[in-house]
């Protein structure tokens, strides 16, 4: 295709000879300027229902890439379900210090350790609602976490409340995130116990056992088995709406990959790691919580591979880096074959197949 051509032999090159961060943001200020307009209709064996909510196509832009809500109709445009975006935090805060984004072309992967940049709530917050009034179609999650040296439990669940309320009545689901490896001490509340005591000092304006948004929690996939095992127990029993699995990693030799800054992992080194992971989630959680799958997706094979391991919805980042904006609709296209080659009907009817 000519867009993929002029992409790979043009664009990218350019994009390339400039610092990670700076390509991005250029990128991201282009991408800003698209003007609303209506999405391209998707083959109906793509649509998903999950929380109520119909997605077009189960294929979602992983948070990270539009941090603040800038490009939501470039997204829609480009063919995605759906977008999550953030992380947000409550107060705007710069992250850390830069150099803080690496690509690593030979592995198609990156390396990050941004610390949450954000513009705030309040900012992000004007922005979706104008959004909505516009009346994208596109379905918006919404990531949340603390602001820097705010992962103390009074603190942390002080953060999270103020974001709840002020942003998840405008998201189609809400996303904790507590798994970044970038913000010290945030791992550190996966530990069931702490997510337990976390949740209970939500749950009265949100999820669980609130009327909030659809709730989900991001987790790590370098935890250990046995913590996996107790993670997913306290999300069924705390009522979560799904977990999204996972996030960057904080693993190198094990994935074939050697780089000193530290930082967490994306990309394709991630499907070593991740597809397994969301079929353990699925099998331990006896296929009622939903999940999202995100990591190293680049084809419509990887995206199918994640469904068949459980995933209801699948997200992306990294690949859009490296193949550029005709890479959703070659997914979508890709994934649709496979559904009707296999003998499916709809996304739904192949979730889990192949996570035994």
């Amino acid at each position: 295709m000519a867009e993929e051509f002029i992409y790979s032999k043009l664009v990218r090159p350019l994009l390339f000879r400039l610092d990670p961060e700076l390509a991005h943001r250029l990128t991201l200020g282009l991408l800003a300027l698209a003007r609303p307009q209506e999405a391209r209709p998707d083959p109906p064996e793509l649509g998903v229902t999950l929380w109520n909510r119909r997605f077009a196509n189960p294929i979602g832009l992983a948070a990270g890439m539009d941090k603040d809500a800038r490009a939501a109709w470039a997204w829609q445009a480009l063919g995605f379900g759906f977008a999550e975006l953030g992380t947000v935090t409550p107060r705007p805060q710069p992250g850390n210090p830069r150099p803080r984004l690496w690509r690593l072309p030979e592995h198609q992967a990156l390396v990050n350790r941004l610390g949450f940049p954000s513009a705030g709530m309040e900012r992000v917050g004007r922005r979706i609602r104008l959004l909505r009034r516009a009346g994208i179609g596109l379905r918006l999650g919404i990531n949340i976490g603390p602001n820097l040296e705010r992962t103390g439990e009074e603190s942390l669940a002080e953060d999270l409340l103020e974001l709840i309320a002020a942003l998840g009545p405008l998201a189609d689901f809400v996303v904790i995130n507590l798994s970044s490896p970038n913000t010290p001490g945030l791992r550190a509340w996966q530990a069931p116990k702490r997510m337990r005591a976390l949740a209970e000092k939500i749950a009265a304006p949100g999820k669980p056992g609130g009327d909030g948004p659809p709730l989900a929690v991001k987790i790590s996939p370098d935890l250990d088995p046995e913590s996996l095992r107790e993670v997913v127990r306290a999300a069924r029993e705390l009522k979560l709406d799904g977990l999204v699995v996972a996030n960057t990693s904080a693993q190198r030799e094990t994935l074939g990959v050697s780089f000193p800054a530290p930082g967490g992992l994306s990309g394709a080194p991630l499907r070593r790691l991740t597809p397994s992971l969301v079929a353990q989630v699925f099998r331990l959680s006896e296929g009622a919580l939903p999940i999202i799958g995100v990591g190293g997706v680049a084809s419509g094979q990887d995206a199918y591979d994640y469904i068949r391991a459980g995933a209801r919805l699948v997200e992306l980042y990294t690949a859009l880096v490296y193949q550029g904006p005709t890479l959703v609709r070659r997914i979508k296209a890709e994934l649709a074959a496979l559904l009707r080659r296999d003998g499916f009907a709809s996304v739904a009817d192949a979730v889990g197949g192949g996570a035994s």
